[in-house]
């Protein structure tokens, strides 16, 4: 088989289960988790690197910004063989008790994004595999480290999410608002495969707070800590699948 056109890997290059964050930094950071950490290939917005965690082999593969680029990497990705997704990324809370720095486990994500709709209905629910959400809430627990279970909304345009939106969000009991988890949960689904995600809140929608709007820096340090956090669980989980 041929190199992938985005990804650059080929079939037998990569583990079966991968973390997807979505920032390319993000990888390297997992990687200092593992052992035994290699670049396998680097293109565009896409880095993807080999290791091993707990004795487990495992591949971590960043998927930029939104749900097209995350779309193409979970087709690229299941075309040469992973089989789990777990999304390891940051979000927006919608629900006042919803702090900077606290873990979300999505048990499903509003499809308010394009990219899904090309592939079927908006009424087909994009929800990840049980195994993989049940085996994030469990490593959480493992790690004493509390977690908001609960549906999510999956957005496009992060300067449009108006106060109508956010309002409508909460309004419907969504826990946060992120870019890429319904386009991984719909793609894991539709080719029978398994998807999760945890992410870390770095900003309260309700509260009128995004991230990078108090510090000089992207991620508030709470958040930044707590990513760390969710990497580890996200590990964790891995080598139970």
């Amino acid at each position: 088989m041929a190199k992938q056109p985005h990804l650059l890997v080929e079939s037998g290059e990569l583990a079966d289960v991968a973390l997807v964050p979505g920032d390319p930094g993000r990888v390297d950071r997992i990687a200092d988790h593992c052992d035994d950490a290699r670049t396998v290939a680097e293109n565009r917005e896409y880095k993807l690197v080999n290791a091993t965690y707990g004795g487990r082999e495992l591949s971590i593969c960043s998927t930029g910004i939104g749900s097209p680029s995350a779309a193409i990497a979970a087709e690229e990705l299941a075309a040469v063989g992973v089989e789990t997704f777990i999304r390891v990324g940051t979000t927006g809370a919608l629900q006042s008790d919803i702090e900077i720095g606290d873990m979300i486990v999505a048990t499903g994500a509003a499809k308010d994004e394009g990219t899904t709709k090309r592939y079927e209905a908006a009424t087909v629910p994009a929800v990840p595999d049980y195994d993989v959400l049940s085996t994030l809430v469990d490593a959480a627990e493992t790690r004493n480290a509390p977690v908001h279970v609960g549906p999510i909304a999956t957005d496009d345009a992060f300067y449009a999410e108006s106060d109508e939106y956010v309002d409508a969000w909460s309004e419907a009991g969504l826990l946060c608002v992120e870019m890429e988890a319904a386009a991984l949960f719909t793609l894991a689904r539709r080719k029978g495969l398994a998807a999760g995600a945890i992410c870390t809140v770095d900003g309260n929608l309700v509260a009128g707070t995004q991230k990078g709007e108090t510090d000089a820096e992207e991620l508030p340090e709470k958040a930044k800590n707590n990513v760390g956090r969710a990497i580890r669980i996200a590990l964790d989980a891995v080598t139970e699948l």
